[in-house]
């Protein structure tokens, strides 16, 4: 079965870090993009970081650059999301998805696993 399993959610205080793991089964990400959105409760999804293809290049939002890095795994079938400097802002479902090379944050991904939860408490 294809699928998308997110992991690694929690609640974290501010200033704090989290690693969220992105496992792919039935395929790897070798010749898809993959990015990490998120939806706070009441705001619009929003795009996080996103890997245009395994290698890269890759894209960042404003709001977490200098404090958040997508990385790949050697097997090609895992992407994590190092996040350091939590802030509360920070505070939403987390959601990965592929889609075709060079599909960037801004693109309407198509295949999509379910969220893990992230709370940054002040």
């Amino acid at each position: 079965e294809v699928q998308l399993q997110a992991s690694g959610g929690g609640l974290v205080q501010a200033g704090g870090s989290l690693r969220l793991s992105c496992a792919a089964s039935g395929f790897t990400f070798d010749e898809y993009a993959v990015g990490w959105f998120r939806q706070a409760p009441g705001k619009e999804r929003e795009g996080v970081s996103c890997l245009l293809t395994s290698d890269g290049p890759t894209y960042y939002a404003d709001s977490v650059k200098g404090r958040f890095t997508i990385s790949i795994d050697n097997a090609r079938d895992s992407v994590y999301l190092e996040m350091n400097s939590l802030k509360p802002e920070d505070t939403a479902v987390y959601y990965c998805a592929t889609d075709a090379p060079g599909s960037d944050c801004t693109y309407e991904y198509g295949f999509w696993g379910q969220g893990t939860l992230v709370t940054v408490s002040s």
